[in-house]
Parts: structure tokens; sequence; C-alpha cells
């Protein structure tokens, strides 16, 4: 980056939203992956017009420019890893509008997720998408990685709720795609395409978001099994009979243990499996689908089955489940998070391939599954200083992202791909697809300077 090419950026946004110095720079040079890159300079942006002239330069002086919002990815896409420019949204953080009568809401991108659904809560309403790091990530970090979360299962991931963006792209070009409408098929659906690019295509400045009513009624059980197999073949039953809780998660002794032991909630240290089920609705259908739901678990032999019988239970449920990530950070110096999806029908086969690649690694490996949309986190402990080791930890990565393609699964549920499986693409995606999507990316961005050296 030229001092000219500074000194344009510092008057745009003033010398306090701007960073260059190197100490400063380390704190936006990784995310919760592992690998870490410096940019040049960071640039904290507060408007649609300061993103077109941040944009129009950077594309004049082909600088490399990454977004972030707050660096909760787990998959490297705000990394700079060609260096270049960091675009931050943390201050551009405005919930315009709330709309419950035509049921949306309009954000900026550097909003948190879980401040929009305590905007939402008095009127009755909630934003379904909820990844795990909804108290800290914002908006646009969602929007930029199609983010999901448990209620996924019933609700659908980030895209299913994106009405219509702002978007500045590559040459400082502001444009709209979308509307306020809940039925909108006019033209190409351009703002689902920037949904999930990764930053990769643009830099989203403001959008348009569908609302819910909050369900009359939740309820939650937690169901041990003293077998793993059974806990997942349980899910596949009662995905496979038509019910649709709003969410059921599964964890494996490994993890259950590695909570209990750092939250101390209480939970079952014998339990090879346990699932977290949620189902909403009105009462009535909610009871019954309950009652649905034991019949299932006994016909799998559930050790025991336990309802939360007030909202200070649910949240106490819900926390262990939520903690499990900061709980496997406790482990050991590096833990590696990843994200396949396959089936719901091949969990159980999936359960079993990565504990039979971890124990063919030495390796210790904990199971956390959205597991009522196939959605799996397998987490592995380890070292990276120990070179033995962490060539252990990849092969074993290389294995069961291989495994999940050949049960008909995906890379991501809901990470995205970023600089953790740019190199896997293949598995799931042909030649000719991979090249549209090039084609796409080089039609918007022709210089390539939207986060360069992704997986585009």
């Amino acid at each position: 980056m030229t001092p000219e090419a500074a000194r344009k950026f510092t008057a745009i946004v003033s010398k306090e939203r701007y960073l260059d110095r190197p100490e400063e720079l380390a704190c936006y040079a990784y995310d919760a992956f592992l690998v870490q890159a410096l940019p040049e300079a960071v640039i904290f942006v507060k408007t649609t017009a300061e993103v077109s002239q941040v944009l129009s330069i950077a594309h004049a002086n082909k600088i490399p420019v990454t977004a972030r919002g707050t660096g909760t990815s787990v998959c490297g896409a705000p990394v700079p890893i060609q260096g270049g420019l960091v675009v931050c949204f943390s201050k551009m953080d405005q919930i315009i509008e709330v709309n419950t009568r035509d049921r949306y809401a309009v954000v900026q991108p550097g909003v948190i997720n879980n401040d929009l659904q305590n905007a939402l809560a008095p009127h009755g309403f909630f934003y379904p998408p909820d990844p795990g790091s909804m108290s800290i990530a914002t908006m646009g970090g969602n929007i930029a990685q199609n983010a999901g979360g448990p209620r996924c299962l019933k609700y659908g991931v980030t895209m299913d709720y994106v009405l219509g963006l702002e978007v500045v792209i590559a040459d400082g070009k502001i444009t709209r795609f979308g509307s306020k409408n809940v039925k909108d098929v006019t033209g190409y659906k351009m703002a689902s395409l920037f949904c999930g690019s990764e930053g990769t295509l643009g830099l989203v400045t403001q959008a348009i978001v569908k609302v819910v009513p909050k369900p009359e009624t939740t309820r939650t059980l937690m169901v041990n099994f003293t077998d793993l197999d059974d806990t997942a073949k349980a899910v596949s039953d009662i995905i496979g009979s038509g019910i649709l809780p709003a969410a059921m998660e599964l964890m494996d002794q490994f993890t259950l243990n590695a909570i209990e032991e750092s939250a101390n909630l209480g939970l079952d240290r014998e339990a090879q499996g346990s699932l977290l089920i949620e189902v909403d609705g009105i009462k009535e259908a909610c009871e019954k689908e309950v009652a649905l739901i034991v019949d299932h678990l006994k016909a799998n032999h559930a050790a025991h089955i336990e309802e939360a019988s007030t909202q200070e239970e649910q949240t106490k449920l819900w926390t262990a489940r939520r903690s499990a990530y900061g709980v496997f950070a406790k482990l050991a110096p590096d833990i590696l998070s990843e994200d396949v999806t396959v089936p719901v029908s091949q969990v159980p086969e999936m359960i079993r391939q990565i504990m039979a690649i971890s124990k063919k690694y030495d390796l210790t490996a904990g199971v956390l599954a959205h597991a009522g949309d196939g959605n799996m986190h397998p987490l592995i402990p380890a070292d990276r200083n120990n070179k033995a080791e962490w060539a252990r930890v990849e092969k074993a990565f290389d294995e069961i992202f291989a495994a999940a393609a050949a049960l008909g699964g995906t890379l991501s549920g809901e990470h995205g791909i970023g600089l953790a499986k740019a190199k896997y693409l293949d598995l799931v995606m042909d030649k000719d697809s991979m090249e549209i999507m090039a084609k796409v990316k080089s039609a918007i961005d022709p210089l390539s300077i939207l986060n360069p050296g992704k997986f585009i």
C-alpha cells in the first residue's frame, strides 16, 4: 500500500478509525481458525458512502480488501491472507427498522445477532438463525458465511431470511438487490448469491431480513443413551417419521465429560451419547410431538429422559450445549473444530467413521452435532507445535472430509470454506461448477481484490 493510498483512506475516516501500527494490526490477523496473516491497515467504516470511497481507492490501486466483523469465523474467511486492507464493520451497527406488521428488520452489517433478537423480543418476534457465537457475531458475518445454528433444523439458515441486500462491489459501486417483500421473484435472486460468498463478491452494507413470530410454547428434552449408535439412530428415526423439532443436538461422551468438567452442570458422565431436543409451536401440537418423540427415544433404548420444567432449566440445558467450544479450547493449545454435513440417515455411519479415523491416528475426538439436519462438528484437541501429532490431525481430517463426501454429504453446513477447506472443494464440486463460480467472481470483481486467496 502506497503512502498516497494510506493518506486517502485516512482522509475518509479520520486517524481515529485507521490503524497501521504492528501491535494494532496483530489484533486483526486471525479469527477462530488456525492461520494468521497481518493486514497492512485496518479501517473502521460507519456509512455506505465511506465503504464506496474506500473500495474505489482500493480498486484503483489493486489493494486486497478483506471484510471483517467481530472475527468469530472458524474457517479463516476474514484472515487477510494476501495482506492489504481490512475493512471492519463493527462500528456500523445500527438496527435501522423493525417492522413486525410486514415481518422484516433492516440492519447494518455490524449489528450483533443477539442484539437483533433482543430488539425483536418485545414485539413477540425473533430472527431464527442462531449460530453458537450469536452473542458476539455480527449480522454481516452471518450473511457472508450463510451461518446456521441449532434452530436451523426447523427454520433454515441465514439465506432463507435475507430478503434484500445493499452491497458495495469491488469498484465502489453501490448496488441493491431484493426488497422488503416476503414474495419477490423479480429477476435473479442476487441477494442469495452474496449469502455465503465470504466477502469475495462484495461488501454488505445493509440487509433486510425476514423475522417471524415467536412460538407459543417451547419444550426442551435432555436424553441420555448408553450406546452412541442408539443416539444417532434415534435422530434418524425421529426425523424419518415426519416430526420436525426446532433443534436436535447430539453430544458424545467425550464432549459431555469435557463440559461437565468445566461447567459442573450435573450432566451424566456415563452416557455414551446425549440428545438435546427442542420442539416449539402451539401447546397442543407440542404435546403431541413430545409424546411421539418419547416413543422413538424409548424404542432406541434411551436410558434417561428429562424435560426442563422451567425457563431456567431450559437455559441450563442450552448452556451446556453452547459452552462446548469454549470448553474444548481448554483441553489443548489448539482445537480443530470442523464442519461436515451428511444425509440424516447417514448420521450413525458418519459418527462411526469419525471415531474409527480418530482411533486410527491415535487422536482424541469429540462429536458435537446439529444431528437433526446431519450437520456434524468433529472436534480434535491437539498441539500445533507437536509436528508429528499435527500431521496426524491433518490426515484424520483428510479422511473425515472424504468419508462425508462418500456418504453423499458436503464440506460445510454452516461454517463456510474460507482457508480451512478450499483444498477439499473437488470432493463435492466438479470442474465445471467451480469454473462457473470463477466466472461470476471475475465478472463482479475482475481485479480479484475482494478477499483474495480464499476458496475462489
